[in-house]
Order: C-alpha cells, then structure tokens, then sequence
C-alpha cells in the first residue's frame, strides 16, 4: 500500500514543477525575456495554463486583488507541501 502514497507523492511533486514553470514562464513573458507571441511559447503557455488552472482559478476568486500580484501558486504550494506532509505523516498508519 506504499506504492499508492509513492504514486500520489509523484504526482503531487510533478504538479509541483508545472506550477513552478508557470511561474517561470510569467516572468519571462513579463519581462518580455520570451516572446508570447511566438507559437510553441503559446502552446507551452496554453498547455500549463490548462494543466493548472483548475487549481489555481479558485484560489484565485478566494485571494483578494492585489494588483498585478498573483499570490495564487504561493497559495498552491504551500496546500501541496501540506498534503505531502500530512500524507506521509498518517498515511502509513491508515493503510495497515
């Protein structure tokens, strides 16, 4: 029964570096570093912004505005770290 918290830990830790590449990619369209106009940069944006939004749509309509401030992937991480944590820390004892 490990090998089903391995799966979801390895889900939750690539989840983890898609929402860091979009992060990354905001910043580069940002700073206008990469071209967002450029087609394989919008398909790259597209498919990470499909990948993540359903995550990060709603906690975004939670957060207040702050601007130009997106503190929604913060948000994110800080949720996936804790659901690592607490899964690793019950999750054994829950499955014996």
């Amino acid at each position: 029964m490990i090998s089903i918290l391995n799966l979801i830990d390895l889900i939750l830790n690539i989840y983890t570096w898609i929402i860091i590449a979009v992060v990354v990619m905001s910043w580069l369209i940002g700073f206008n570093i990469i071209n967002g106009h450029n087609n394989i940069v919008r398909q790259i944006r597209y498919a990470l912004y499909r990948l993540t939004e359903p995550v990060l749509g709603p906690i975004r309509r939670i957060l207040p505005d702050l601007g130009g401030i997106d503190l929604s992937p913060i948000v994110a991480l800080v949720a996936i770290w804790f659901i690592r944590s607490l899964m690793w820390e019950y999750g054994p004892r829950l499955l014996m």
